[in-house]
């Protein structure tokens, strides 16, 4: 079995990444910067506190290493720690996985990476990139590092589940916002569980090259969901009081606000982010399972705690 080092094991992604690598991997490398990483089997992994803002701790990290999964990022903050994290991290960890012999590198990346705009069933070699904020930007630069190199580029767009803080928690801050229950979005958006990601990451490691077809690919379930559908999932678990009246997007987008959270919600629900993943799935031969339907079921499970503390 192939020996994994997974980066940013201690946060959102790469902790669920780290589970599903620890049950199938040799020997096992976390490395995490800020939180130590807390996936079930940890214990029996070798941790490493390694900062990609440092390229001198990244020095030898790819020793015995057969397969990187690279899910460190560096998301907000200023443009200097995005080019330092992402950038140029990422450029010192491929420089040191290239030096070591490791034969596959893997990098979480972001649909992002793509910009504004509409899409609708797009495959990633039909798609220029256009990023936007810093955090893109950089994020672009790392894939075009571990592109060079011979690696694999995987970009989700909305991801979800245990440990998320942003999307589901972002959806129930513009619902308490909006003076009305959204109808007729029918936005269509690419999604995925975040365990369900982690398989999907782990999967690419261990793939024989000859049956993956592609560099770069999409991660999502293949039928996309309505920003509606997704909207009446997020609200069953929070509590509302009772909306009076319906509210279209165009109302929403209406409201006066200066809130740029508001307005990068609705941006995000207002037009098809639908993200053409098949090949991945294909590639690697996995079924799609339950997908959105099952998921839907188990919100409540996954965001108790934040109903609580609402």
């Amino acid at each position: 079995m192939p020996n994994f080092l997974v980066t940013g094991a201690g946060g959102f992604i790469g902790t669920h990444v780290a589970r599903e690598a620890a049950r199938l991997a040799g020997q096992l490398t976390l490395t995490s910067h800020r939180r130590p990483p807390r996936a079930p089997g940890a214990d029996r992994a070798r941790i490493v506190r390694a900062d990609l803002a440092d390229p001198d701790s990244l020095r030898g990290l790819c020793d015995g290493i057969d397969v990187v999964l690279h899910c460190a990022s560096q998301i907000g903050g200023s443009p200097e720690a995005n080019e330092a994290v992402n950038a140029r991290g990422t450029a010192a960890l491929v420089a040191d996985a290239q030096r070591a012999g490791v034969s596959r590198i893997v990098y979480l990346s972001t649909a992002s990476v793509y910009g504004r705009g509409i899409f609708r069933r797009a495959r990633p070699e039909q798609l220029p990139r256009k990023p936007l904020s810093p955090t893109s930007r950089t994020r672009a630069e790392a894939e075009d590092a571990v592109l060079a190199a011979g690696g694999i580029v995987v970009r989700p767009y909305l991801v979800y589940g245990p440990g998320d803080t942003w999307v589901v928690p972002g959806l129930r801050r513009l619902l308490r916002t909006l003076p009305g229950t959204p109808t007729g979005w029918d936005a269509r958006l690419s999604v995925i569980a975040v365990a369900e990601l982690a398989a999907l990451l782990v999967a690419l490691g261990h793939a024989p090259r000859e049956r993956l077809s592609s560099s770069a690919y999409h991660a999502a379930y293949p039928e996309p969901v309505t920003a509606c559908e997704l909207l009446r999932a997020v609200a069953a678990g929070t509590s509302l009081p009772r909306a009076r009246c319906t509210l279209g997007l165009a109302q929403a987008r209406a409201l006066p606000t200066e809130d740029g959270a508001f307005t990068r919600a609705l941006d995000m629900l207002a037009t098809d982010h639908w993200f053409d993943s098949t090949p991945l799935w294909a590639d690697l031969g996995r079924p799609a399972g339950p997908g959105w339907d099952a998921d839907a079921a188990r919100m409540n499970e996954w965001y108790a705690d934040l109903a609580a503390a609402a």
